[in-house]
């Protein structure tokens, strides 16, 4: 099975060069992890795109080498699950760019996760990522949230199923994020917290200061601020990554009122 981006449960048992790949990876160091990879085996290479891919989305640089590393993973496919998974990463390339405004390629992002859907047996452990994906292109390009709470839904129970920790943070998160926008507040903090638990628990560095910041929008006072600002030392620790939490971090203006 492909180690793919926002999959895997943090460690890979006694296999050294995955687990260093995560710690690599789990530090916001993306390209040195990919470093690590071979380009000239179908599983490596797509294993390669897919970091370089998630380093887009959270840095908003790189794009080039992704596409170049992408490119390859899809010459070497040859399976179905193989182009199948090549085709997520198409798809989710292609959203991160239109996500993060460098070029619009929804269409591309929904083409792609489409043949993904083709290629990709229902029952596969791929399957849970791609319809993560697919929530997540119908949650912020589609603006869909019924749709996206059911793809949502199917990834978490496709993760739960195939023991994929890393994968069950995210749909944690992104439920939640839906409860929160619906005033559910017991639900989404619930959600948060349990993103929270897992990925500190994995080791996930580079998504714990998003989950710390999340579960903060749910907490009172002082305890929301606490998070905030663990959240905040986490973020400057990674050099100011992810990029798109620098804006929810942001400390009110001197003299603000607070809630």
């Amino acid at each position: 099975m492909a180690h793919t981006a926002m999959s895997g449960n943090g460690t890979t048992g006694d296999d050294p060069l995955q687990t260093a790949v995560w710690r690599l990876r789990s530090r916001a160091c993306w390209a040195d992890a990919a470093a690590l990879l071979p380009a000239d085996r179908p599983a490596p290479a797509l294993q390669r795109a897919a970091l370089l891919a998630e380093r887009c989305l959270y840095t908003e640089r790189g794009w080039e080498e992704a596409e170049d590393a992408l490119r390859t993973a899809e010459a070497l496919a040859h399976s179905d699950e193989e182009r199948g998974a090549a085709a997520c990463e198409r798809g989710y390339l292609a959203y991160a760019a239109t996500l993060h405004g460098v070029r619009d390629r929804a269409d591309e992002a929904r083409a792609a996760l489409g043949r993904a859907a083709a290629l990709i047996p229902p029952q596969a452990a791929g399957r849970a990522l791609l319809d993560f994906r697919r929530g997540l292109v119908a949650q912020n390009l589609a603006g869909v949230p019924q749709a996206a709470r059911a793809a949502f839904r199917r990834a978490h129970a496709g993760a739960a199923a195939h023991g994929d920790e890393l994968l069950l943070s995210f749909t944690w998160r992104h439920l939640a994020g839906l409860a929160l926008r619906d005033g559910e507040l017991a639900e989404a903090r619930h959600g948060f917290a349990e993103s929270l638990r897992i990925r500190e628990e994995l080791g996930y560095l580079v998504g714990t200061a998003p989950a710390l910041a999340s579960l903060a929008d749910t907490e009172e006072e002082p305890e929301a601020s606490r998070l905030r600002e663990e959240a905040r030392r986490l973020f400057r620790l990674l050099g100011g990554v992810p990029t798109w939490l620098a804006r929810q971090l942001a400390p009110p203006a001197p003299g603000a009122a607070t809630a």
